[in-house]
């Protein structure tokens, strides 16, 4: 098992930021994807970004629209998701998640059944 614990949610007005951490309580194979997923109400989760553990390669999906940032740090076991320009259609709980196969045809994926280890999500609102 790999803790995950998630923070940094809240409730910010359209086209401002967040910054959401991920603690990692456990070793992650540094060839491993982690990677962010949301969930909003009565919508099915889907995934955000996603980044190799080791060499930081990133993988995105288009509902970001280039808005969002993963990033992460090895040494402090830690995973960040930088947000820009929310909008309210962003509003949702956001995961943290580990530890999905790298695959060299396709990279990380974003799918959440790849993925095993799984935080207990913050919440972002974002107004109008």
């Amino acid at each position: 098992q790999v803790p995950l614990v998630e923070s940094g949610g809240g409730s910010v007005q359209a086209g401002g930021s967040l910054r959401l951490s991920c603690v990692l309580g456990g070793s992650i194979d540094y060839s491993k994807c982690v990677a962010w997923f949301r969930q909003a109400p009565g919508k099915e989760r889907e995934g955000v970004a996603a980044i190799v553990f080791g060499r930081g390669t990133t993988y995105y999906a288009n509902s970001g629209g280039g808005r969002f940032t993963i990033s992460k740090d090895n040494a402090k076991n830690t995973l960040w998701l930088q947000m820009d320009n929310l909008k309210p259609e962003d509003t949702a709980m956001y995961y943290c998640a580990g530890a999905a196969s790298y695959r060299g045809a396709t990279g990380c994926s974003l799918m959440s059944y790849e993925y095993n280890y799984w935080g207990q999500g913050t919440q972002v609102t974002v107004s109008s």
